[in-house]
């Protein structure tokens, strides 16, 4: 017979507290990035800058979070992941109060871009990748909970952004963001705990001696050899090949439907609608995963991002765009929920975040070309025609080598506790 589950005062397991804590710091974090899309404007009127030089903001941040990562995960599995959120929280804060005092775009890289990137960096690998040790059976689903933040804070942050922006001014909304971040990221990081061996549970809340849930959680793969791998080698090579087109959406998707006629207040939303096809793909998609493989559903993300990706050009409108965006979204979010979980799936808990961390450097160096590059591509063409069919490319990659991958063979997969 099954222990019954150890519940908090509140009766509910503590794991779903991490949950909600993670789903929070992503939701913080991601929704003041997402929110660059309603600055691009404001920048090029203040700055007399060209659409590539900032885009180049974006992508300097979305670089750096994905490279910090790799230390603040293994960091994480070593100190603790409640620290490395909390400081997270502080430097995305600091970063934008000093980009509201800007004076030249390079102001703006060194304050937003290093705010950010190391804000987010610090913060996000942390959250997420602690969820996975608390559950077992329904990692799939957990892991894309919490990692909806991210397409809630898209959904919600961004047209409050442009709206601010309108009402008082693009400083002031720097200033009101930065101090979202401190004030709700940062209470919420203060729920974040490493794994349930800490409160003698085992995942999913089973009751367990304490050293028999540390256990579970400390066995596992090395990093040394996961990074060795075979099946790592092929989820790096594939997120490295997505990753050069799929954030072009997040920053140019607005500036593509003003370009078209459509206001920028009303643009806005676009990054919305992705936003709420994110929350849905990592709702829905990360436990339809756990029952049909998680591997599988990887694939099928990298291929709906691409057919997705395909259809952009041909949409001129905003219901038009707001379907792509919607569609691109949910795929986009099932590819983040699940990647975690893949990870846990195959080398175990032991150096879940430093792994999560160096995978998510491939993603790194995608961020830091794709945006730019398709800022640029724009300024001398004045399209966004082959920036977006290059995103598309990327994604097919990206499915063929998981397929080629999945069709080898299994790698060696965690130990049985993890699975």
């Amino acid at each position: 017979m099954q222990n019954p589950e150890p519940r908090t005062p509140a009766g509910i397991f503590y794991g779903w507290f991490v949950v909600a804590a993670a789903f929070a710091l992503t939701f913080v974090g991601f929704g003041c990035t997402y929110s660059f899309s309603a600055f691009i404007d404001p920048f090029q009127h203040d700055f007399s800058a060209s659409r590539g030089s900032v885009s180049l903001v974006f992508a300097f941040a979305g670089f750096l979070y994905f490279m910090v990562g790799s230390v603040s995960g293994p960091l994480a599995d070593r100190f603790g992941s409640r620290r490395l959120a909390l400081i997270g929280m502080i430097l995305i804060g600091i970063g934008l109060a000093a980009a509201s005092a800007a004076r030249s775009l390079t102001d703006i890289y060194l304050a937003y871009g290093l705010g950010i990137g190391l804000g987010v960096g610090c913060s996000y690998v942390p959250a997420v990748g602690t969820v996975p040790r608390w559950f077992a059976k329904r990692r799939g689903f957990a892991s894309g909970l919490a990692s909806s933040g991210i397409g809630a804070g898209a959904l919600v942050v961004p047209p409050i952004a442009s709206f601010l922006i309108a009402t008082a001014g693009w400083r002031e909304t720097c200033l009101i963001l930065g101090g979202f971040a401190v004030i709700i990221g940062g209470g919420m990081a203060l729920l974040i705990e490493n794994d349930p061996g800490q409160r003698g549970l085992a995942p999913d809340g089973e009751v367990a001696q304490a050293d028999i849930a540390s256990a579970k959680q400390t066995s596992g793969t090395s990093i040394r050899e996961a990074v060795r791998s075979r099946r790592f080698l092929a989820l790096y090579a594939a997120c490295l090949a997505c990753g050069f087109g799929v954030f072009v959406p997040f920053v140019h998707l607005v500036p593509y439907a003003v370009d078209h006629g459509i206001t920028p207040a009303t643009a806005a939303f676009l990054i919305s609608a992705i936003g709420i096809g994110s929350t849905i793909g990592r709702f829905f998609i990360g436990g339809l995963a756990d029952r049909l493989g998680r591997q599988f559903g990887l694939f099928a993300m990298f291929v709906g991002m691409a057919l997705a990706l395909l259809c952009w050009p041909l949409a001129a409108k905003f219901w038009p765009l707001a379907i792509f965006a919607f569609v691109f979204g949910t795929a986009y979010g099932g590819w983040v929920a699940l990647l975690p979980a893949v990870i846990m799936d195959y080398f175990g808990g032991r150096n879940v975040s430093g792994l999560i961390g160096i995978l998510y450097t491939s993603a790194g160096f995608g961020t830091l070309i794709g945006p730019s590059a398709a800022g640029f591509a724009f300024d001398l063409t004045h399209s966004y025609t082959l920036p977006i069919l290059w995103s598309a490319f990327g994604n097919v990659i990206a499915a063929l080598i998981i397929a080629l991958a999945s069709w080898g063979g299994r790698a060696k997969p965690a130990p049985k506790s993890e699975q």
